[in-house]
């Protein structure tokens, strides 16, 4: 997001309202990028800036979506204080998003 809205959590309007943004940066990625969405909300609005239907890519820590240009997405919970002091997150969750992109695009 490159909106930051109140109380730092978006309402579906000002996701819409930002997506440009994303669209622009999305567009400019190589083939074959790898990009990691942080949370349910990151990963909504790049599947809408890519014009793909969320409801057809479910969003699950440690998923991973097809993307065009042989590109992919990673699916990781938001590292938040909530999620990481709850041990939704944990440190070693988070990492093997990172080891599993990095080996994605070949190190």
């Amino acid at each position: 997001m490159k909106c930051l809205p109140p109380g730092n959590h978006p309402n579906p309007d000002e996701v819409r309202r930002c997506n440009r943004y994303l669209v622009r940066e999305l567009t400019e990625l190589p083939p074959g990028a790898v990009v990691v969405a942080l949370g349910s909300i990151a990963h909504g609005a790049i599947l809408r800036a890519l014009g793909m239907r969320p409801s057809a890519h479910r969003f699950t820590h440690g998923a991973e979506h097809a993307l065009p240009r042989r590109g992919r997405l990673l699916d990781s919970y938001h590292c938040s204080r909530l999620n990481t002091n709850t041990g939704r997150l944990t440190p070693a969750m988070f990492n093997r998003i990172f080891i599993r992109a990095r080996h994605l695009i070949g190190d």
